[in-house]
């Protein structure tokens, strides 16, 4: 059941191997969620463009309850392949897949029925809640399939598959792309055809990865007579899951709150705050992949008990994130405007998008520290460290600089306020590091 991959004795050559398709992979996602945007905002309606925005906490939502069982058990299935527990890999790959099935059902009956209230929490005004309404309502029913592609996109990655799992979000990309101008343009189906290109796309995600697993993967399981797992490995699952999909939740929320923070002062602002986030997601993606192609061999190293190569693991992954992370802050920093025009051409939108995307990649060498600390601590079954970083940097911290930099600042003070939050998370996941990991003495003494 070992992958080849997991013994190399060169470790970065093994991090890269399963890092970089998953970073490609990353890229397409990239261009999977803006190729929404690009469309719609090639329409120059703004309320369109603030109203298809709205529906982000949404796809975030999804993205968090897919990611309870995909990294969850990815995370789980790395220790027990470290450990040779290869049954132990079956009935966790068959237990995450079946349970989010029946979850996405379930979520998606609930969206749909609490539909009018929420879209008003997302932000929705008398001018965009048509908007928001449509792409709300296929994204909705699309949920159990947005929800399933996370899993196995996770769990193939988790067994060292990860060109399997690149082709698969490879392939829904390219579909969303050729649907996207045929619906939103071509037929004028406006924010319902984004939405129902975006499914499609992840209903061919699905098909791929059950292919892949049925006939490629030597250790994950689709058979429903293998769902029965451990009490222990389902709260091992649900300990690591649930603070990773915290952390997509809170990113809802902090959309949600800036968006209603910001509304105040115009469509248009919140039309440009969803570009910027989009933009943002080049930065943000990107580090996630890099962070998270460690995640196999972290969890790996620290299943086998392998203590020093898991620390040259880590070694070289705080230096490589952060250089990446720095290109990438002085690309978009200076790029800025440029960026923003490729969107929308409209003088308000570019200056005012300007602004508030620079504020947020200034701190992303933070950023890209504090990603791959959560990961480490996931990797390794840390629940404690996990939750908490998981709901600081776009949870409670974010919350609370929200609030006060709004007060005293207003406009300014909500554009500035996740790098501060970035900032105070990154001294929280250092704290971490030190309690969790670096002061305990069998792992300080294999440190290089």
């Amino acid at each position: 059941m070992e992958n080849e991959i997991f013994k190399d004795s060169n470790i970065s050559k093994s991090y890269l191997r399963l890092s970089l398709p998953l970073v490609l992979s990353m890229a397409v996602a990239l261009i999977y969620n803006l190729a929404d945007t690009y469309f719609v905002a090639q329409s120059n309606d703004t309320n369109l463009v603030a109203g298809v925005s709205l529906g982000m906490p949404l796809f975030t939502l999804l993205m968090a309850f897919g990611n309870i069982f995909g990294q969850g058990g990815s995370s789980l299935i790395s220790r027990l392949m470290g450990q040779k527990d290869e049954q132990g890999v079956r009935c966790v790959s068959s237990c995450c897949f079946y349970v989010t099935i029946f979850a996405g059902i379930l979520i998606a009956a609930v969206m749909l029925m609490l539909r009018v209230p929420l879209l008003y929490v997302l932000g929705a005004s008398e001018e965009t809640f048509v908007h928001a309404s449509n792409y709300y309502i296929y994204l909705a029913i699309g949920a159990p399939f947005i929800m399933v592609s996370f899993i196995h996109s996770n769990l193939l990655r988790a067994e060292g598959m990860s060109k399997e799992s690149m082709a698969g979000t490879l392939i829904g990309t390219v579909v969303n792309i050729i649907l996207d101008p045929i619906f939103i343009s071509i037929l004028g189906w406006g924010a319902s055809g984004a939405a129902i290109a975006t499914v499609i796309g992840y209903v061919c995600v699905d098909v791929f990865f059950l292919i892949a697993v049925a006939k490629r993967s030597k250790i994950l399981s689709l058979n429903p007579r293998e769902l029965k797992v451990p009490a222990g490995h389902l709260w091992q699952i649900l300990g690591i899951g649930i603070p990773a999909a915290l952390a997509n939740l809170m990113q809802s929320v902090s959309v949600v709150l800036m968006n209603q923070f910001l509304l105040p002062f115009g469509n248009d602002k919140i039309a440009a705050m969803g570009i910027v986030l989009k933009v943002n997601m080049i930065a943000l993606l990107l580090l996630t992949g890099f962070a998270f192609g460690g995640q196999p061999l972290f969890g790996y190293y620290y299943g086998s008990g392998d203590k020093k190569r898991m620390w040259e693991l880590l070694r070289f992954c705080f230096r490589f994130i952060s250089v990446i992370a720095a290109a990438l802050t002085a690309v978009i920093f200076l790029l800025a405007p440029f960026l923003m025009r490729c969107f929308m051409d409209q003088e308000t939108i570019i200056s005012d998008g300007t602004v508030m995307l620079r504020w947020q990649v200034i701190t992303m060498v933070f950023v890209g520290m504090i990603l791959l600390l959560t990961i480490v601590f996931q990797s390794m079954g840390k629940v404690t460290a996990s939750f908490l970083l998981s709901i600081s940097r776009q949870g409670v911290v974010f919350l609370a600089v929200l609030a006060v930099s709004y007060r005293m600042g207003g406009y300014m003070g909500v554009i500035v306020s996740q790098a501060a939050a970035d900032l105070i998370t990154a001294g929280i996941a250092g704290i971490l590091f030190w309690k969790e990991l670096y002061s305990v003495r069998n792992y300080r003494e294999c440190a290089p």
